[in-house]
């Protein structure tokens, strides 16, 4: 007898595959023992878990769903949702027990066929969904009906419009104000989703809705709580005293024991905080109270894991940005534990400098030096950089802090040493000719230095105070003993500071600065290198006056960069507190690209899985083609790293494959741009951007700008693209608005693309080549840069003049490899799109023109039509 499987485990389940398993597998699925039956669906649910192909048995599994068996019926539908992208057709089979157990009297039953239908991302399940699902959301059960709610996000995902049709959003806004609060959670979060995914509003909380919100806050589940709270950080109250009254109602959940609900609590109480300090002094008392009550949730959060502490520190960083008052007393709680990891105590350190002030400087001080005799060498550095930062952003702290990196330069530790050197010249750029004394006892640790930057900073206080230091030109020279082996950073810094040097004590440098200048320029490589030694040479050789004023001049004194995010950048992150952004300090669209399905998508047959693996390459395409990798030439507007937004969804316009074949005859007139929505007003500083491409004696692209809530008109901009598939460069980069857009106002602008190889992106071997264009716009008026992504229209590259004779199209045909040759098949076409004169016309209003057709030998009514 088999010895029994311990504790019930069905592990066994998941033993290796024999041979003809498979068919083992079918006889016992059409078994009439129940137990067997389930068995057989739990080794084939196993089998799919471990990545076997078990599609085979589709229609076998698919015969158990009719079953009372929830446990059965679960995993029938698991198998169905994994296996119906590649089986749609067998998929049809199931509806009809979808749409029994949609009325089925169990309303466990009926929740599960309703969640099984939304997450089997079938368009052809999608008609049959609606019914089941209408019904679903006005169900008697709670259960039910929070799933239904559920569901309407999934299906807006796959069929937006028939969303729309079916008036599934309104329900959405009634069950708000449903009596059981997990249904008025789960309801908010499909509407959240939906108004994500299409980019509109389509919450719209008013004064009713948002005191159901608030009563049902008290009630639902943690999550749904999370949901709730995150809906109304978006609302903008109408006045101080209305915020001041959701703060009163939110504030309870500052003590809730889920860091999610806390920190999304948090987040509703800051975005409320700046209404009520826009209504003027009136307010400040009770925003003071409120700066009391938000430091002891924050500062309970540091006592979780080391995971939430991590989270928890990369929030506080924000908030203490945004104000730094709530945590202004608490600065002990931040110091680091010894068992703390080592991420943990790098983000505390980060807050500790953001928090310090003249009152807490001396145990600060105290705190970071003990922190420097710790052995993890990264924290150590750290910490001695903390100290440098201290004294940069506080002046009267500025000496205690130098005496003590000087103490622990005395250590002699060559990685302490190291650092405390870089972080001492940042002290002499913050404070010039006040504590240049310290001097001697850096340049006695010079045999210490070995790394680039410690060398680099080093001789750069040798050059700058080369007058106070009476052997530089002899410290300078050990350097230039390894002038080729060194770094091209420290190769810069000693070229500099040798021309220093010279202009200080030409008599005793000159053969020094002619060495230098030989090596700069005709032994190395680097051509940043050669180019400053190159003026430096002709600087000092027609006017050593001129080459004074300009390599010893005033330097700009360092600001302290504490508190480094640009304020807008600061309120976007503030607002996705408990957010990935709040941890990658960056807005969604940096890290995020949306895919979007494009009316193309079912004419041309492509499933959901090649959709991602697109989506998939473009995102390779944009890692590896950033503008901070060496392209587009972002630094012209200063605009930094390019980050991609959501692709933007087709406008009415855009009628994708089926609006190119459908429509009737006749030659249409040259097609307007298909314009689509690239860029929101809350990531532009309140202008709405549309763009499209099209040919008009040239590509073009077309911009229609929209000023929704600038007060700034609009009135000129600059843009640059990054590299891209196609070599485009903006003819012009600036971008002038006549009339300026003001508020409530638009304007168009059209921008000349101009082909500039250098714009060429490499696209790897066996990759396709992505169809986005990246652009970043600099709105000039404000100083602001925001980016967006657009897909190119190809007809755009089609000009007016491109219908070819006969004879030159044979022989261009003949002419291209085979190897080049790309071959597609479109099906289930309606009759107007299968008759050439209709197709020739419609192609030819994008500039694509009929050259030949003939019927194709022994196939009546085929026939061969030729375009170029």
């Amino acid at each position: 007898m088999a010895p029994k499987d311990q504790g019930g485990s069905d592990s066994r389940f998941f033993t290796t595959q024999k041979k003809g398993e498979l068919h083992e597998l079918r006889t016992e699925l059409h078994s009439t023992d129940r137990t067997t039956k389930v068995d057989a669906v739990k080794k084939v649910i196993a089998s799919m878990t471990v990545g076997k192909d078990v599609s085979g048995l589709f229609t076998d599994v698919l015969n158990c769903a009719q079953t009372g068996n929830i446990e059965l019926k679960k995993l029938v539908y698991l198998y169905l949702i994994n296996y119906a992208k590649s089986q749609p057709e067998l998929t049809l089979l199931a509806v009809n027990t979808f749409v029994k157990d949609a009325n089925d009297r169990n309303p466990l039953i009926r929740a599960l066929a309703v969640r099984t239908m939304g997450c089997i991302r079938v368009d052809r399940i999608t008609e049959y969904l609606c019914e089941p699902l209408g019904r679903a959301l006005r169900d008697d059960d709670p259960y039910v009906r929070k799933t239904a709610a559920v569901c309407v996000a999934k299906l807006y995902d796959i069929a937006p419009e028939l969303v729309q049709e079916r008036g599934f959003i309104e329900t959405l806004h009634d069950l708000i104000s449903d009596s059981n609060p997990s249904v008025v959670a789960n309801g908010v979060a499909a509407l959240s989703e939906i108004a994500e995914t299409s980019g509109r509003d389509v919450m719209k909380i008013s004064a009713s809705v948002l005191q159901k919100l608030l009563a049902a806050l008290n009630e639902c589940t943690e999550w749904g709580q999370v949901f709730i709270l995150d809906s109304l950080a978006k609302y903008v109250p109408g006045d101080a005293r209305e915020a001041e009254g959701i703060i009163e109602r939110v504030t309870p959940r500052l003590q809730h024991a889920n860091s999610a609900v806390v920190m999304s609590a948090v987040k509703v109480i800051l975005s409320y905080m700046d209404v009520m300090a826009a209504g003027g002094g009136a307010n400040a008392e009770n925003i003071r109270a409120l700066t009391r009550k938000l430091a002891p949730p924050l500062v309970t959060l540091l006592n979780s894991e080391p995971e939430i502490q991590y989270v928890a520190l990369r929030n506080i960083n924000l908030i203490v940005q945004k104000r730094p008052s709530i945590l202004e007393n608490e600065i002990k709680v931040f110091f680091c534990k010894y068992n703390d990891p080592i991420y943990v105590k790098m983000e505390k350190l980060e807050i500790i400098i953001k928090l310090v002030s003249e009152k807490n400087i001396d145990q600060v001080l105290l705190e970071l030096k003990e922190y420097a005799t710790e052995v993890d060498v990264d924290f150590v550095r750290k910490s001695v950089s903390a100290i440098g930062r201290c004294a940069v952003k506080l002046e009267r702290a500025a000496e205690r802090c130098i005496g003590v990196l000087l103490e622990l330069i005395q250590t002699k530790v060559n990685y302490v040493v190291q650092e405390s050197v870089i972080v001492i010249k940042d002290i002499f750029r913050r404070y010039p000719n006040r504590y240049e004394s310290i001097i001697a006892t850096l340049c006695d640790n010079l045999d210490t230095l070995d790394e680039p930057q410690a060398k680099a900073s080093m001789i750069w206080i040798i050059g700058e105070y080369a007058e106070r230091i009476d052997n530089a030109d002899e410290l300078l020279e050990t350097f230039l003993e390894t002038f080729e082996e060194e770094d091209p950073t420290v190769q810069l810094q000693l070229l500099t500071a040798t021309v220093k040097c010279f202009l200080k004590n030409p008599e005793e440098t000159q053969d020094m600065v002619q060495r230098v200048l030989d090596l700069a320029t005709e032994e190395s490589d680097n051509p940043d290198l050669r180019d400053r030694g190159f003026i430096y040479w002709r600087l000092l050789s027609t006017d050593p006056e001129a080459a004074k004023l300009v390599v010893l001049g005033d330097k700009p004194v360092i600001e302290d960069d504490t508190f480094r995010l640009e304020p807008n950048l600061l309120n976007v992150l503030v607002g996705q507190i408990a957010t990935l952004s709040s941890i990658y300090h960056k807005p969604p669209e940096a890290f995020v690209v949306r895919a979007k399905r494009s009316p193309t998508s079912d004419v041309m047959g492509m499933d959901d899985d090649e959709e991602e693996d697109i989506e998939g390459e473009e995102e390779d395409y944009e890692d590896e083609n950033d503008v901070n990798n060496g392209g587009g030439g972002g630094d012209l507007l200063d605009m930094g790293g390019l980050s991609v937004n959501d692709n933007a969804p087709a406008s009415a316009n855009d009628g994708g494959m089926g609006d190119l074949f459908g429509g009737g005859g006749g030659a249409a007139a040259a097609p307007e741009a298909r314009m689509s929505k690239v860029c929101t007003p809350e990531k532009s500083g309140g202008i709405e951007l549309w763009a499209g491409f099209r040919q008009v004696g040239g590509v073009k692209l077309e911009l229609d700008i929209r000023n929704i809530s600038s007060n700034v008109p609009v009135s000129n901009l600059a843009i640059q693209l990054n590299k891209n598939a196609f070599g485009f460069s903006p003819g012009s980069q600036q971008i002038i608005c006549n009339p300026p857009v003001p508020m409530g106002g638009s304007g168009k602008q059209t921008v000349e693309l101009v082909n500039n190889p250098n714009m060429l992106v490499q696209v790897p071997a066996g990759q396709p080549a992505s169809p986005q264009i990246q652009v970043a716009v600099k709105n000039m008026a404000t100083g602001l840069v925001f980016y967006f992504a657009a897909n190119f229209a190809f007809e755009a590259l089609f000009s007016s003049d491109g219908a070819l004779e006969r004879t030159a199209f044979i022989e261009s045909w003949k002419s291209i490899d085979d190897q080049k040759e790309l071959f597609s098949t479109v099906s289930d076409l309606p009759p107007s799109s299968t008759d050439i004169d209709q197709v020739a016309a419609k192609f030819q209003g994008y500039n694509i023109f009929l050259i030949a057709r003939r019927p194709v030998p022994n196939a009546v009514g085929q026939e061969v039509a030729y375009f170029s």
